[in-house]
């Protein structure tokens, strides 16, 4: 493809979940698009191929969703994983947005799974995905393609093109060659930095190299930070970040989804001296489980392990790889290499706390220890029955928060005042609203939202000077 030719009308940098809804906004309301997707084609669309759902406000049932899911229940959720830290208004256009978002994602090729139930709490609050994340990429490729949106893999934007505040092109590496492509605006949907270690490592210090990174090596925030260079107004704090505790075993990259271990709720997890350090029943897990990335980060050698009984061994999602197992606590820590006295220790003083009451893993039970600390606020059973299993945890980041600002029109932000023609959309502008903390499916929420305002605005403001009409 000899993309140096053309000249386009948008260039979108990235071509996961965001820029795909962009693209597809702006080739709808008549734009020449050109995407520009770092990775090779059989890893295109980011970490949006490693998703499964998508968090929707409704106030009755829609589409495979059950009951109802209000404005105002979604954003008290959303503040409390947070601790208030978030943009309000931009929260509110998200999920307001997300109620006629899920028509349009259907109306595009996005098929939708049967409502779940069980321990993920989500049959209310979140659409699954019929064949997960890669399958939505799919369709939203099919329909960009269908519209006219040309999409060139390899294709790595190095630098962006300013002239005072507008947006005049980008230079993309491109088979090894650096190519200068003009355009009229750009959407800028290219991730986070999570992929350049030495990044990561600059922000939480050494231990950062010990994480792994469950989406796609290709997100180095390499336009990000040229846009931050060139004097971009940043949001966010770079050691905050969507992480959470994945297998131990994962791969460095790319391992997704299926590394995530949602036994944490139904065990006990001890560091490296068999300690506890944290509740392990605060909250139910799709609430919950994004904290303790930042957890295990914080222990010895950036590990924790789980350990469950064999009571526990059905009440979460399947895991890829098998635990540890023995028929002894001892026996088990010596396996996963613990000291098994502390271990011991630790298990027979929780198994002392627990109180009796009548056990629900699929909400708030009540079900918590006594006298020890940290408590366990739900889901406290004894450890007791063999076979007794455990899982090495390490920290698993999916995408960091340091991001650009946007405004409710999705136009990045410089540090005097907004650029005439660059907007921004998914995990690049986040920030925006995720201070801390993360709400499952929630990163889908912004990324479809704000990348199909970012596709409408783009398109407004180029056809308005196109036709020589001034923009707001």
């Amino acid at each position: 493809m000899d993309i140096a030719s053309k000249n386009p009308d948008l260039i979108v940098a990235g071509a996961g979940n965001a820029a795909l809804c962009a693209a597809i906004e702006a080739a709808e309301a008549g734009m020449d698009v050109l995407m520009l997707e770092a990775a090779p084609k059989p890893y295109r669309g980011g970490n949006s191929r490693h998703t499964r759902n998508f968090r929707c406000m409704h106030d009755a049932p829609i589409s495979t969703l059950s009951g109802a899911y209000g404005e105002k229940e979604y954003l008290a959720d959303l503040l409390r994983v947070t601790n208030g830290e978030t943009d309000e208004e931009l929260a509110r256009i998200a999920i307001r947005g997300s109620e006629k978002a899920l028509p349009w994602m259907e109306a595009h090729g996005v098929v939708f799974q049967n409502s779940l139930s069980g321990t993920l709490s989500l049959e209310r609050t979140n659409a699954f995905f019929l064949g997960g994340g890669k399958a939505l990429v799919n369709a939203y490729h099919n329909t960009a393609e269908d519209l006219g949106v040309t999409v060139a893999y390899g294709a790595e934007v190095r630098r962006v093109h300013l002239d005072g505040d507008r947006f005049t092109g980008v230079t993309a590496r491109v088979g090894g060659a650096e190519l200068d492509i003009p355009a009229r605006g750009a959407v800028l949907a290219s991730g986070g930095f999570q992929a350049d270690i030495d990044w990561l490592a600059s922000a939480w210090g050494e231990a950062a190299r010990n994480f792994l990174i469950r989406g796609t090596p290709y997100n180095r925030g390499v336009v990000l930070r040229d846009m931050l260079d060139k004097g971009a107004r940043s949001v966010g704090d770079p050691t905050q970040c969507h992480a959470v505790a994945i297998d131990g075993r994962a791969p460095k990259f790319d391992g997704g989804i299926v590394t995530r271990l949602d036994c944490v709720p139904f065990s006990i997890v001890v560091n490296r001296h068999g300690e506890r350090f944290h509740d392990e029943g605060e909250d139910v897990w799709p609430k919950h489980y994004a904290i303790w990335g930042r957890l295990v980060a914080a222990q010895p050698d950036q590990v924790a392990y789980a350990i469950i009984d064999a009571k526990a061994a059905d009440d979460f999602m399947p895991t890829v790889h098998p635990p540890e197992t023995a028929d002894t606590i001892g026996g088990l820590a010596r396996k996963m290499g613990l000291p098994p006295e502390a271990v011991e220790k630790t298990v027979a003083e929780y198994n002392a706390a627990c109180r009796p009451g009548t056990f629900d893993g699929g909400d708030l039970d009540g079900l918590s220890t006594a006298g020890v600390d940290p408590p366990k606020t739900n889901w406290a059973r004894p450890i007791t029955d063999p076979p007794f299993a455990g899982y090495a945890l390490r920290p698993g980041v999916t995408f960091t928060y340091l991001g650009l600002k946007v405004g409710p029109d999705a136009r990045v932000r410089s540090n005097s005042r907004p650029y005439a023609n660059i907007w921004a959309a998914g995990e690049i502008m986040a920030g925006s609203i995720l201070g801390q903390g993360y709400l499952a499916g929630f990163g889908m929420t912004i990324g479809t939202v704000f990348g199909r305002i970012a596709g409408r605005e783009a398109a407004r403001v180029l056809s308005s000077r196109r036709n020589g009409g001034t923009h707001a």
